[in-house]
C-alpha cells in the first residue's frame, strides 16, 4: 500500500541537499580523473618502470627527484593534449574529405543528365525533369535558308519537296501520297550537311529539334531510350516540325551480340521504334547526317524509315567558285580577285576548307596591315593550307638553293612543252613543310577522268626535276631531292597497269591484291611499270 507522506522544504535543507548534490559532483569527478589516471598509468606502465630505473641509473639526488617527476608528467600531459588536438583535426579532415566527395559525385551524376552550351547545344536541350527522364526545347530557324547553301544544287532541290511538304502537308495527303519520313545526309565532313537541314527548317519556318548522336546514351542504361522518347514526343506535340540528328552512325550502328554490353542495342531499338512503329509520327521530319553510311544499322536505313538518301558531295570548280564568292562578300576585298582562278586550283576542297581559306587570307591582310583582301593572300592561304606554313627561319645556303631552282625549273620546263600537261601557275623555291621548293600546276577545270596521254604527261613532269640536275650537274651530283617525284611517279604507272588496264602485255585485267599474284604475273606488272617510266 503506497502511502503519501507530506513533508516542507525550508531553506535549510534545500542549502543542505545542494552541499551534498555539489559534494557528489566532486567525488564522481575525483572519481573519473582517477580512473582516466589509472588508465593512462595502465598504458604508460612500462614509461614509469622507465622513468624509475632511469633515475636509479643517472644517479639522480633524491632532492631533485620531485622536480624530474613533476617536469615528466608536466610534458606527459601537454603530450595528451596535442595528441587530442591532432586526432581532433584529423576526424575534421576526414569528414571534410567524406563531404567532398559525396559532393562531386552528386555534382557529376547531375550534370551528365545536362546539355553542353555550344553553339549548336542550343537548338535543343534536354531538361532533366528527373534522373532518367527529359524534355526538348525547340527552336525556330527563319534567318538560314536555300540562299546560303552553295555548291550543292542537286542535294537542295532533293529537299524541296520536304520544304513543300512541310508548309502544306495537305496538298499531298488528299492525293493519298506519303513524303518520305526520314531523309539521310551522306556526304565527307564539311560539305554542308547540317546547313541544309538548318536552311529545311528555316524554309519552312517549322521548328528545329537538333540532337547529336552521341548526346543520348550517358553511364546510367535507359537514358537513351529515354532521350529517344521525350524527343519524338516533343517534336509529335510540335508538329509539323524537323528533327536533326548530326553523326547518326553513333546512335544507328550496326547491332551485335557483345556480352559486355547487353543494353547497348536499346537506344537504337527506340529509335527504330519511333520512326516506323506501332504509333505514328505524322508531320515529324527525320534527318540524319553522317560520314559513314555503311557503318548505319540496316533496319535503320530501309524503306518507311530513311526511305530517302541525298549525297552531298564536294563542290565542283562552279561550286567552289560560288563558295568562294559568298565568303569574299563578308569581307573587304580587291576588285581584281579571281574566285575562279582560286577555285580552279582548290580541286577536292570542302566548302568549310574553302571558308577557311579565305578567313586565312583576311587574317593574312590585317598582319600585313592591308586595308582589303588581294590574290596574294589568296594564293599565300591556299599554298599554307595545301603545303604548311612558310619556313624562312631555315638557313640554306647559296649551292642548295642553286640546285633547288634548277630542279624546279625542269618540272616547269617540262609542263610547259609537254602536250596534254596541266598549265603553270606558280614555281617557286620557298621552303614549306618538308619541301624545299614547288611547281604549282593549275587545271582548266576538274577532271573527272583522266587520258593515257594525260597520265604519261604527269609522269614526264614528275620527272623533269630529275633530268634537269644531270644536265646541270651531272650524273655523278644528282641529289635526294627527286625521290618523292619518283614515287609519283611509280605509283602513276602501277595504277595504269593493275587498275586502268593500259599495259599491251597483261591487257585490261585488273590487280587489285598483287600480292596474291603468281610470280611470273608479278614480274610481268614490275616489267611493264619499269617500261613505263622510261
Amino acid at each position: 500500500v503506497y502511502i503519501q507522506s507530506r513533508t516542507f522544504k525550508t531553506l535549510r535543507s534545500r542549502a543542505r541537499r545542494l552541499q551534498s548534490t555539489s559534494e557528489q559532483f566532486t567525488e564522481t569527478k575525483n572519481s573519473l580523473s582517477s580512473l582516466l589516471k589509472g588508465f593512462i598509468l595502465r598504458k604508460r606502465r612500462i614509461d614509469v618502470e622507465n622513468l624509475d630505473t632511469l633515475m636509479k641509473t643517472k644517479n639522480i639526488p633524491e632532492a631533485h627527484q620531485d622536480a624530474f617527476k613533476t617536469g615528466f608528467a608536466e610534458g606527459f600531459l601537454k603530450a595528451q593534449v596535442f595528441l587530442q588536438k591532432t586526432l581532433d583535426s584529423l576526424r575534421r579532415s576526414r569528414l571534410l574529405s567524406f563531404f567532398l566527395f559525396v559532393l562531386c559525385f552528386y555534382l557529376a551524376i547531375y550534370s551528365s543528365f545536362l546539355p553542353g552550351k555550344g553553339s549548336f547545344s542550343d537548338a535543343v536541350r534536354f531538361r532533366t525533369s528527373s534522373i532518367f527522364d527529359a524534355a526538348v526545347d525547340p527552336i525556330q530557324l527563319k534567318n538560314v535558308t536555300f540562299e546560303h547553301v552553295k555548291g550543292v544544287e542537286e542535294a537542295k532541290q532533293e529537299l524541296q519537296e520536304v520544304v513543300e511538304f512541310l508548309k502544306n502537308p495537305h496538298k499531298f495527303t488528299v492525293l493519298g501520297g506519303k513524303l518520305p519520313k526520314g531523309i539521310l545526309l551522306v556526304g565527307p565532313p564539311g560539305t554542308g550537311k547540317t546547313l541544309l537541314a538548318r536552311a529545311v527548317a528555316g524554309e519552312a519556318d517549322v521548328p528545329f529539334y537538333y540532337a547529336s548522336g552521341s548526346e543520348f546514351d550517358e553511364m546510367f542504361v535507359g537514358v537513351g531510350a529515354s532521350r529517344i522518347r521525350s524527343l519524338f514526343r516533343e517534336a509529335k506535340a510540335n508538329a509539323p516540325c524537323v528533327i536533326f540528328i548530326d553523326e547518326l552512325d553513333s546512335v544507328g550502328g550496326k547491332r551485335i551480340e557483345s556480352p559486355m554490353h547487353p543494353y547497348s542495342r536499346q537506344t537504337i531499338n527506340q529509335l527504330l521504334a519511333e520512326m516506323d512503329g506501332f504509333k505514328p509520327n505524322e508531320g515529324v521530319v527525320i534527318i540524319g547526317a553522317t560520314n559513314f553510311p555503311e557503318a548505319l544499322d540496316n533496319a535503320l536505313i530501309r524503306p518507311g524509315r530513311f526511305d530517302m538518301q541525298v549525297t552531298v558531295p564536294k563542290p565542283d570548280v562552279r561550286g567552289r567558285t560560288e563558295i568562294l564568292k559568298w565568303y569574299l562578300n563578308k569581307i573587304k576585298y580587291d576588285p581584281s580577285v579571281d574566285p575562279e582562278i582560286i577555285a580552279r586550283g582548290t580541286v577536292g576542297f570542302s566548302g568549310a576548307e574553302l571558308e577557311n581559306l579565305v578567313n586565312q587570307a583576311a587574317l593574312k591582310a590585317a598582319v600585313d596591315g592591308k586595308e582589303m583582301v588581294t590574290m596574294k593572300e589568296l594564293e599565300f592561304s591556299k599554298d599554307k593550307i595545301l603545303m604548311g606554313p612558310e619556313r624562312r627561319s631555315v638557313e640554306i645556303d647559296e649551292k642548295n638553293k642553286t640546285i633547288t631552282a634548277y630542279h624546279e625549273s625542269g618540272h616547269a620546263i617540262i609542263a610547259y612543252y609537254t602536250k596534254d600537261a596541266m598549265p603553270i601557275n606558280k614555281a617557286t623555291i620557298m621552303t614549306r613543310g618538308t619541301t624545299l621548293g614547288h611547281v604549282s600546276l593549275l587545271p582548266e577545270n576538274d577532271r573527272w577522268s583522266e587520258t593515257r596521254s594525260q597520265l604519261l604527261a604527269q609522269m614526264d613532269v614528275c620527272m623533269g626535276g630529275r633530268v634537269a640536275e644531270e644536265l646541270i650537274f651531272g650524273s655523278d651530283h644528282i641529289t635526294t631531292g627527286a625521290s618523292s617525284d619518283f614515287d609519283n611517279a611509280t605509283k602513276i604507272a602501277k595504277l595504269m597497269v593493275t587498275r586502268f588496264g593500259m599495259s599491251e602485255k597483261l591487257g585490261v585485267m585488273t590487280y587489285i591484291d598483287t600480292g596474291k599474284v603468281s610470280p611470273e604475273t608479278q614480274s610481268a606488272i614490275e616489267q611493264e611499270v619499269r617500261t613505263l617510266l622510261r
